[in-house]
């Protein structure tokens, strides 16, 4: 059995036209606006902005995780993995080269569900770059991690549907031109199993829909909104996937979507260890170099040896969904891995940084902050480690063994 780490020539030079357009492109061109208020500057900033995907358009770079024949760079998710690290070590390089979420997500999601009709309406502007979208699911007042206790309801009435409810942390809404709402259309169906809910369409701006608030969070206004709804009415043919298959549709969008996460939160570990190691090779503190003194080493040996980890998770956990094979467990132990090890990289390179790096000086306050939602965003740390003791304990009673809960590996 051949295990070969190296990419195909042709996706290497897709990784480097990709690097090379980020760092020589992008970085440039948004660098003038990160110390400003961008309020001030906001038609200028989104000029730069669209004018970088036009030129990612025109370089073949767009819309990497999506096929030929939809415009796309047609690549798996293993090739996928480099481009999204790659574009991912700038904030905006995601969604420049429109692989970011909740799009990405939001756009397989379209292509396996979508009727050819809902596919032209919705999935073409926003393969095109011409609108954008959000995913409606979780609700404040039940656990966002168990999409079967959904309390937001849809009541057939006549030829509409009438829905009722509040979500909030939608992310992108006030951004979007449509939604993905996911309701209890199924009454006889108990809490807490599947096949309650439905998927829906929802135009925006839409009357039913009120986006009543921008939830502040710890790095302040972040484009997640609070929504109500308010018989708000759609006809069946808003419906995305087929009735009651709300469940089904979410887990397909979100095992993909949280791999796409792990690959872009190792784009920022890499640069929060480069700027760790390149700290301490600069700094002189009590008669020598940070790097030559231990206690600095070890963080960075244990960064090291925890972004091995990640890229190993990923790139494993990819080659299974490319294969057509069972992804649930690595996916889930890569989204807890990646979000933890992401957490305590950067939290390392603060430290070295010392107050330099608590201050906005640098991308690591900033960094840090987004790295702490990382560790809850598309399934808490504490249900990904259930479900993988799950899947161990039922290897083990199906088969012996834990083996086929630990990837299934030839060791």
């Amino acid at each position: 059995m051949a295990i070969d780490f190296t990419l195909a020539p042709e996706h290497e030079e897709i990784r480097r036209r990709v690097r090379e357009f980020v760092q020589q492109t992008v970085v440039p061109a948004v660098a003038p606006f990160e110390r400003e208020r961008r309020g001030a500057v906001r038609d200028e900033y989104l000029r730069v902005i669209v004018g970088l995907r036009g030129k990612a358009k025109e370089l073949g770079l767009w819309l990497p995780h999506m096929p030929k024949e939809w415009g796309g760079m047609g690549l798996g998710h293993v090739a996928l993995a480099m481009v999204q690290s790659e574009a991912a070590k700038t904030r905006l390089g995601p969604w420049i080269l429109n692989c970011a979420a909740p799009d990405e997500g939001n756009m397989h999601t379209l292509l396996h569900w979508g009727t050819d009709e809902q596919k032209d309406r919705y999935l073409r502007p926003l393969l095109a770059g011409t609108v954008m979208s959000c995913f409606a699911m979780t609700e404040p007042e039940v656990a966002g991690s168990d999409p079967t206790l959904i309390r937001t309801s849809a009541v057939k009435d006549g030829d509409e549907w009438v829905i009722n409810g509040h979500k909030w942390f939608i992310s992108n809404a006030r951004r979007a031109s449509f939604a993905i709402l996911v309701a209890r259309t199924e009454p006889d169906v108990p809490e807490g199993a599947r096949g309650a809910t439905t998927a829906f369409l929802v135009d925006l701006p839409q009357q039913g829909w009120d986006d009543v608030r921008e939830v502040e969070t710890m790095h302040g206004s972040t484009g997640h909104s609070e929504i109500v709804i308010t018989d708000l009415r759609l006809p069946d043919a808003q419906i995305l996937g087929g009735r009651g298959n709300g469940h089904r549709l979410g887990q397909y969008r979100l095992g993909p979507a949280r791999l796409a996460h792990c690959m872009r939160w190792i784009s920022q570990a890499e640069t929060a260890l480069d700027m760790m190691v390149g700290r301490a090779l600069a700094r002189y503190s009590h008669g020598s170099l940070l790097a030559e003194k231990q206690g600095v080493q070890w963080m960075i040996a244990d960064s090291a040896m925890e972004l091995y980890q990640c890229k190993l998770m990923v790139l494993h956990a990819a080659s299974k969904i490319d294969k057509g094979e069972d992804f649930r467990t690595e996916v889930s132990m890569a989204k807890h891995f990646v979000a933890g090890s992401l957490n305590r990289i950067v939290d390392r390179a603060i430290q070295v940084h010392g107050a330099l790096g608590y201050s906005t000086d640098t991308p690591l306050a900033s960094m840090f902050q987004h790295a702490r939602w990382a560790r809850f965003a598309d399934g808490a740390d504490e249900i990904h480690q259930m479900r993988i003791a799950e899947r161990t304990i039922a290897a083990y009673r199906d088969t012996g063994s834990t083996s086929a809960a630990t990837g299934g590996l030839p060791l």
